[in-house]
């Protein structure tokens, strides 16, 4: 949702006020950020319920470390998870798993690597301690780890994670949980039977932001929720589209000798005599610099590209990647190589789920979860229906996943047991080519508005208006009630101190914390990921159904017997191939 400044300050305030009104939890708040601040721990330990585990990490091999493999490196706490193996086919992403990621600074902040995570000071020293393997089967048979995170494309979730289990590995995948519903509930059965963890990269249930929402929520400060409408847009265009990275081609190969030609020509002129070459100047545009900033960016360019390209000889078909000629109505075609299809796998449907798998899941998930607020009996709200639209608007025939989807959701609501009319409304829409508002949410209430944008802020607002201070206060009964302010604006509020720290966290470490916690406190059926099966299953019965939904064009209700992992029942209508 796009705001004004001053309305954005005025939700901001609003929000900060209402998760301090109620003693407890502003006594919770406090005590969180003075324990954490005594112990060294993060706020999310004591805000989550776990603990340090007091010098024993758990063991932990990488499978996969391409974007969010490294982002996941990045994100780890290694006083609770210390990574001695990863496992990777392509040797670029074998390179940033060690050095982060080069392409930009920004990147690295978040990709910075296991040499700057763990403060080796080379390659040498890194691979010492981690071991590097290609075949993921090779880090499996090592009986020194104890769990496996894995960050492989989604077709490759299941096959992955059973096989680790099998092996007598805990196992954390990122999300989608699997490619279909019948794979989530083979992964779910395997995991019940070995009595291992499995949990899910939705970390939106590991965000301290998205807690306090729901606790707004609870305490019906905006009401009973009737409508929930998410969106994740994004400015990707063909030629500048985030899921297409480059490929080590002759094009590739072409960018790196044109900028290696440009370095010999910039190291060429001494800078004392750049003056006299004005023709060179207008060439190079940079050549006052040249032995300065313009040809260590160059040659940061040069080291990228030439470990970009040694990925060129991976023998992609040799573990599972195909290749495959798409043919549009004009007569046109486009041939995808199975290297291609490894390095761009979100791009293809056999390989990825298109945007409801790796956008749509997280919104959706996070639109559950506000819905689960207002149930009184602690169940996951489930769905009652989805209707969908999709499709390849603006991009070329280079792909075969939708670049547009807009879907309708039907939740249940409060007393919808009684009143079948009670009922929420979800909708969601993710598209390319305008980034106008970004993403989030907006939950609204039948007396306020809880807005949450790029998982940063909160804003709540009271009734329709987003102009009007309000105030936290209580009711003639007691409870929490939204406000108007006489006059100036809500008195600052306990609960300011720990959101306004720093940027929020999105969630990352702290799943990968508690993960290691539910592994050294070991209680299959208590100490359990927040995104243990049951409701990963969910998740991804939500966005894989609305990939049905769209391309068979149709309206589909949701069946209880899918959200049951003993039920042999799925939307694809393929059954389980693990008994129970």
């Amino acid at each position: 949702m796009n705001l004004s400044p001053e309305e954005r300050a005025i939700g901001r305030e609003n929000f900060n006020a209402s998760i301090g009104s109620e003693l407890t939890r502003r006594e919770f708040l406090e005590r969180s950020i003075a324990a954490a601040a005594v112990s060294g721990a993060g706020l999310g330990a004591f805000y989550f319920g776990y603990e340090k585990l007091g010098g024993d990490p758990v063991r932990v091999g990488m499978i996969g470390t391409g974007d969010e493999g490294s982002v996941l490196i990045g994100a780890h706490t290694p006083e609770y998870l210390n990574i001695i193996a990863i496992s990777d086919i392509r040797p670029y992403n074998v390179h940033r798993a060690f050095h982060g990621d080069q392409s930009s600074e920004s990147i690295r902040v978040v990709r910075p690597g296991l040499m700057a995570k763990y403060g080796w000071k080379s390659e040498d020293e890194a691979k010492s301690k981690v071991k590097v393997y290609t075949d993921y089967k090779d880090l499996l048979k090592d009986d020194q780890i104890e769990a496996v995170i894995i960050a492989l494309p989604l077709f490759l979730h299941d096959v992955v994670a059973i096989e680790a289990m099998n092996h007598g590995k805990h196992v954390l995948t990122e999300k989608l949980m699997a490619h279909s519903v019948h794979q989530c509930k083979d992964m779910s059965r395997v995991a019940h039977q070995k009595k291992l963890h499995l949990a899910t990269g939705h970390q939106r249930h590991y965000s301290i932001l998205y807690d306090n929402a729901v606790d707004t929520i609870k305490r019906g400060l905006i009401g009973d929720i009737h409508f929930i409408r998410a969106q994740w847009h994004r400015g990707n265009l063909p030629g500048k589209d985030s899921w297409a990275p480059p490929l080590p081609d002759a094009k590739m190969e072409a960018d790196l000798a044109k900028v290696i030609q440009e370095i010999e020509t910039l190291g060429a002129v001494p800078s004392s005599e750049v003056k006299k070459y004005t023709d060179l100047m207008k060439v190079t545009k940079e050549l006052e610099t040249a032995k300065g900033s313009r040809i260590d960016a160059l040659e940061k360019r040069r080291d990228l590209l030439m470990v970009q390209l040694r990925d060129k000889d991976v023998d992609a078909a040799k573990y599972g990647y195909e290749e495959r000629t798409l043919t549009g109505s004009g007569g046109q075609s486009y041939k995808c190589s199975p290297l291609e299809e490894l390095i761009r796998w979100r791009l293809w449907n056999r390989t990825g789920g298109g945007l409801m798998a790796e956008l749509g899941s997280h919104q959706l998930d996070a639109s559950g979860i506000f819905c689960t607020a207002m149930r009184t009996d602690g169940q996951k709200a489930l769905p009652l229906s989805v209707t969908a639209v999709g499709g390849r608007y603006i991009f070329p025939l280079d792909r075969d996943c939708d670049d547009h989807v807009y879907c309708t959701y039907e939740y249940p609501g409060p007393d919808y047991e009684n009143d079948p009319n009670k009922k929420i409304v979800v909708t969601y829409s993710s598209i390319n080519g305008n980034g106008f508002g970004g993403y989030g949410e907006t939950v609204m209430g039948t007396k306020g508005t809880l807005i949450l944008e790029r998982e940063q802020e909160v804003m709540l607002y009271k009734d329709a208006a987003t102009t009007t201070s309000v105030i936290v206060a209580k009711a003639k009964d007691g409870a929490p009630t939204l406000d108007t302010t006489a006059s100036g604006g809500p008195a600052a509020a306990v609960g300011k101190k720990a959101l306004d720290a720093g940027p929020p966290s999105r969630g990352y470490t702290e799943e990968m914390e508690h993960f290691a916690w539910c592994i050294r406190n070991f209680d299959y059926e208590h100490n359990v990921p927040k995104c243990h099966p049951k409701v990963a299953m969910a998740d991804a019965i939500i966005a894989l159904t609305t990939n049905i939904a769209m391309r068979e064009n149709r309206r589909i209700e949701f069946k209880p017997e899918w959200f049951d992992i003993n039920s042999d029942e799925t939307p694809e209508g393929v059954k389980p191939s693990v008994a129970v």
